[in-house]
Parts: structure tokens; sequence; C-alpha cells
């Protein structure tokens, strides 16, 4: 059942629609001002805006540019009385799906309705949540990137996902997965940043046996695993840029030479990649490749941080709480309403994986069927998503270490080469990485 927002400040219009679209099988939300539907806006999703364009205080227009700002990809359909059908085409022309004029045609305004919700991927949904299965969530700022990520899915759009570490980027492309046409396909997760660079190649295009010293058996590599399915990038940014111009041939001419191969395969695969660092900021300085970038960012999404979609805290504590409780085999039902306000409270720089882990620490940790609110304060006090990731933790220990060896050799880069047992060049690069100048640790001329 589809949830359709009726905008009107004629209450017998209101109504009249109401019980049209509700006798149609509609779940029908009223607002008799602009300001009253972008208050339900804020609260909830629906699927698809009926508004009256001449109504006092904001009309409708004004309403449908700030539905635009909001939820770009939800569908709305005007009413308009005779005298305004002008106005109407041309707002049809700025992206309202369709206007009714007054008085409507009952049949023509349902007709409309199923044809905005079937184009919107509304009908097509029907009972089939289960693609957006791993998505706990009352947000309108969720919702639209859900609503989004179903209606791209459709496609085979390189979809490109940007998200504060811990906000689900694995879990939207594997659900994008779910939902396109190739949901029978593999599904193949890289991390990027994961693999060491020398192996990234290997990992990512395959090798023949005997390319390479240690290569004593033909590897596949992950592109080609993904045939007819969904490539998953993670952390794109990460990828150096000599491997970036190779998978941009790949991409381009959908063929993988593994290492040590003579001839390419063909491969057919969709590529969902995904990065928490600024891409625009990586181009700049030279450390992202243009070009396969807009290969990759046909599409984009965004998923929102915790601390943006705080109605979503208390259900998500709850789902995780039964999921820990069932997993750990203990009777835990419930965090009791202090630790309720004390998790609505938290700013959440770990985002939801931070959530799952206070959830998980406190039920492990509780000894009866009430979580308390000292649990919660002490798993958020030893919260480990507080600490760096494995990636920054990672690189604070190489700028600290390139830190202590060129103040060891006063800034000689060819002395601090010899010692990390690198070579120049790409010693050189590991200082351009952390913005380190050799110059700053010569020491002073007294």
């Amino acid at each position: 059942m589809s949830t359709i927002l009726l905008v009107d400040d004629d209450p017998d219009i209101l109504k009249l629609i109401s019980l049209r679209l509700t006798a149609a099988g509609h779940s029908v939300k009223g607002a008799d001002s602009g300001e009253k539907a972008l208050a339900v806006l804020a609260a909830s999703r629906p699927e698809l805006v009926i508004t009256d364009l001449k109504m006092g205080g904001m009309d409708g227009l004004s309403l449908f540019d700030e539905i635009r700002k909001q939820a770009p990809t939800l569908p709305v359909i005007i009413l308009t009385a005779h005298g305004t059908i002008p106005e109407a085409v041309a707002a049809t022309r700025r992206g309202v799906f369709g206007f009714q004029s007054k008085p409507f045609d009952g049949k023509h305004l349902l007709d409309q309705v199923e044809q905005a919700l079937r184009l919107s991927g509304v009908a097509q949904r029907g009972g089939e949540e289960d693609w957006r299965r791993d998505f706990v969530t009352q947000s309108p700022k969720m919702e639209n990137v859900l609503h989004q990520a179903r209606l791209v899915a459709q496609s085979e759009a390189s979809v490109f996902i940007q998200g504060a570490s811990g906000t689900g980027k694995e879990l939207l492309a594997r659900a994008i997965h779910r939902a396109s046409r190739r949901s029978q396909g593999p599904f193949v997760a890289v991390n990027c940043a994961a693999i060491p660079e020398n192996l990234l190649e290997s990992e990512l295009f395959g090798h023949r046996k005997g390319s390479f010293t240690g290569a004593t058996y033909d590897h596949k590599g992950l592109v080609p695993a993904a045939d007819g399915g969904t490539l998953f990038l993670d952390e794109i940014g990460d990828m150096p840029l000599a491997l970036q111009a190779k998978l941009l041939r790949v991409l381009q001419d959908r063929e993988v030479r593994a290492v040590g191969a003579t001839q390419g395969t063909a491969v057919d695969v969709r590529v969902i990649s995904a990065t928490h660092r600024d891409l625009d900021a990586q181009m700049k300085m030279g450390r992202f490749r243009e070009d396969l970038y807009y290969r990759l960012n046909v599409v984009s999404l965004a998923l929102p941080p915790l601390s943006e979609r705080r109605e979503d805290i208390v259900p998500l504590a709850t789902h995780y709480l039964r999921v820990t409780a069932a997993r750990y085999r203990k009777d835990v039902q419930a965090v009791a309403p202090e630790g309720l306000q004390t998790l609505l409270a938290a700013p959440w720089p770990g985002n939801v994986r931070q959530l799952v882990n206070v959830i998980e620490q406190a039920v492990a940790l509780c000894p009866s069927g009430v979580v308390p609110a000292s649990l919660i304060q002490q798993a958020l006090r030893e919260e480990p998503a507080q600490l760096a990731s494995l990636e920054e933790a990672r690189g604070a220990f190489e700028r600290e270490y390139l830190v202590r060896i060129l103040r060891i050799t006063g800034g000689s880069v060819t002395r601090a080469a010899k010692l990390a047992q690198r070579n120049r060049t790409e010693f050189y690069k590991l200082l351009e990485r952390h913005k380190l100048e050799p110059k700053m640790f010569k020491p002073e001329k007294g």
C-alpha cells in the first residue's frame, strides 16, 4: 500500500479526494497548507504528493520547489483551476509529474496516480521489500536515498556512494544489487584500502602461473569473478594512480587481462564504488583520475551520518538488541528509558557501526532483561569505533615513522630512504602522501 500526501486548503476537496484515494487502496495523509505539508515530509516519506496550486500562504509551486530540494525523485501532481492551466503546463516543464484541472475526473486522477507510482518504482515494489532488508529507518533522508537506489538499480548505470565510515556503504551496494536485474549473479566486494598496493592488480585482474615470484598457480581475480553480477569497489579513493588507469581500460573495453596473460577476457560487470574521501580534492591534488571519476560517478548517492537521522537511533538500537540477544542466547528485551536518552544524546562519530558495537557490548554484559543506562554509558566510553579505523591507524603510524626517521637523518632523503629500506622514488611518494617536506627537518644553522 502506497502513502500519498494530499495538500489542499479546501476541506471539502481534501475530504473528497482522500475518500477516492483510500477506496483505491492508498494510505492518505492530509495537510491544509504547504507549511503543514513540509512538516509531514520532515517526519515521514510518502510515495506521491498531490497539491492544490492556489493556496493561502505557500502555494503549490513553492511547495514543489521545497520538495524538489528535499526529495528530488518524489513525484508531485498539482491540482489547478481551469484558468491556471498555462501555469500548470510550465510547472510540468520544471519537473512536476502532472496536473489535474478542477473540477477533476475521478478516474483520470486515479490513472495518473497509478502512473506516477509505477514510474517512481512503487508499483513494481509491492511486497518485494527484501532488497532493502538491511536498512531499519524512519528517516525521510534515508528513505530518499533508498528510493533513489531502487530507481537506479533498474538501470546498468555505475553508482558512486559517498558517506562517512560506518554509514552502511556496502549494505547499500548489496541492496542495489538485490534490486537489480543482476540479482542472481555474484556480488563481489573489494576493499581497495585493505589490499597491499603490490598485490592489488593481481587480486583485481588475476594472474597467470609464473608471472611473478610467488605466482605458483593461476588466479582468476575479483573482477572476472563478478562476471554477470556486481563489483563493489570500496574505498576507491585509495587505489594507486597506475591501477586507476588499468581499471579505466577495463571499464571502457569490458575486457580484463590477467597479470602475465597475453590476451584479455571479456567481462560483464556493473560497478558500484564508494569512499569516505573527498574525491574532488583528490583530483585537484592529482591523486585521482578525472576520467575514471566520471566513469564511476554516473549516479551519486550520499548516505547521511547517524547524527542527521536521529529518529533512527531508537529503532536501530531495538533491532540490533533483538539480533544480538538471539545470537548470544540471552533474554535481554529492552534498553532502559535513561539508556535510550543516552543513545539519543550521543554524537555517534562511528555512525551505525558504532551503535551496533555499543548495543552488542551492552547486551553481552547485561545481567537482566533490561539494559541499564550505566552499561550504555560504559559502552560509549569504551567504544572501539571512537578509535581510528585500521586504515587511519596505519596512516598515522606511517606518518609518525616518517617524521621520526627524517628527524634522525636531519632531513636527508637519501639516508632516510636507506634506513626505511625504500628507494628514493618510493620514499618521495610517501613524503608527498603525508605532506612532509625534508627541508622542514634540516638542522638550523647556528
